[in-house]
């Protein structure tokens, strides 16, 4: 695997060089746009609106429009000129509790590999994170545009996850969000019942993408069928819980749910018995 990014983490007067590796990968399936008469695939063109002719790659620049209509141009010489070291450095500013940050901040993570020589400062930093219960707040520049970020340790690694600028985050203020309600204390104690109920230990594999594994099915039957639209079962809508309803649904919940963990229950006992 490729470093995306080569640099080094800084703080006071410590430098150590890293290597940014992707912590996630996220596969969309991808399709192409096809004229419908005879699956000819469709391209996009660059058009220039003033004319509409087609514009080549090498007359193409990045322009900011600072009012309506009228653009300043950027050079890639622009974008480098504007901070160089920020573009090769992880700069911690602070070091803050991790409890105090909230997760809305954090975007996307990158495991963090040390560089030549840089063992020693890179197992420090590490394990004094971990020990203090702190991140490190950094700034860095990837590519073209600035961001915040946390380093931050993991088992044997430093992982630096990038965050949102304050900003960036959209306030709830204008949702129209319910004003606190009067709840009986029979209905606290059923939805605490099912939640303990349904309350089972973090497993992240038990997880999966259930829409892209349908969809590639219906696909591979597609193509094993020459096409052909094969029958699919329609998932039943769900409706909506009435609240004259809540209390009733909750004991079904309840019910359900009890039922579903001795199926559970009886299954993992069936193969602890196959096993022996």
């Amino acid at each position: 695997m490729r470093p995306v990014w080569k640099g080094s983490i800084s703080f006071g007067l410590v430098t150590i060089p890293i290597s940014l590796f992707p912590a996630v990968r996220r596969e969309e399936l991808r399709f192409r746009l096809l004229r419908a008469s005879d699956l000819s695939p469709v391209n996009y063109k660059r058009v220039a609106e003033a004319d509409g002719k087609e514009v080549p790659w090498d007359q193409i620049v990045k322009g900011y429009e600072y009012e309506e209509g009228k653009f300043v141009v950027l050079k890639d010489d622009d974008f480098k000129r504007v901070d160089v070291e920020a573009t090769q450095t992880v700069d911690i500013i602070d070091f803050v509790s991790a409890a105090e940050i909230d997760p809305m901040y954090f975007q996307k993570p990158f495991y963090m590999e040390p560089g030549k020589g840089a063992a020693k400062a890179y197992v420090l930093l590490r394990d004094a994170l971990r020990e203090s219960g702190k991140v490190g707040i950094a700034k860095v520049v990837i590519k073209t545009r600035q961001y915040l970020a946390a380093v931050k340790p993991r088992e044997k690694l430093l992982l630096l996850e990038l965050m949102h600028f304050s900003d960036e985050l959209v306030g709830s203020d204008t949702l129209l969000l319910p004003a606190k309600d009067a709840l009986s204390k029979g209905e606290m104690e059923m939805a605490q019942a099912l939640i303990a109920k349904m309350t089972d230990r973090w497993d992240p594999e038990r997880y999966q993408d259930d829409y892209k594994s349908a969809l590639l099915k219906l696909i591979e039957t597609k193509v094993e069928s020459g096409g052909a639209e094969p029958s699919l079962p329609k998932a039943p809508a769900r409706k909506a819980t009435k609240v004259i309803d809540l209390v009733d649904v909750l004991k079904k919940s309840l019910e359900q749910t009890t039922q579903t963990a001795r199926g559970k229950g009886a299954k993992a006992k069936a193969r602890r018995r196959q096993a022996a």
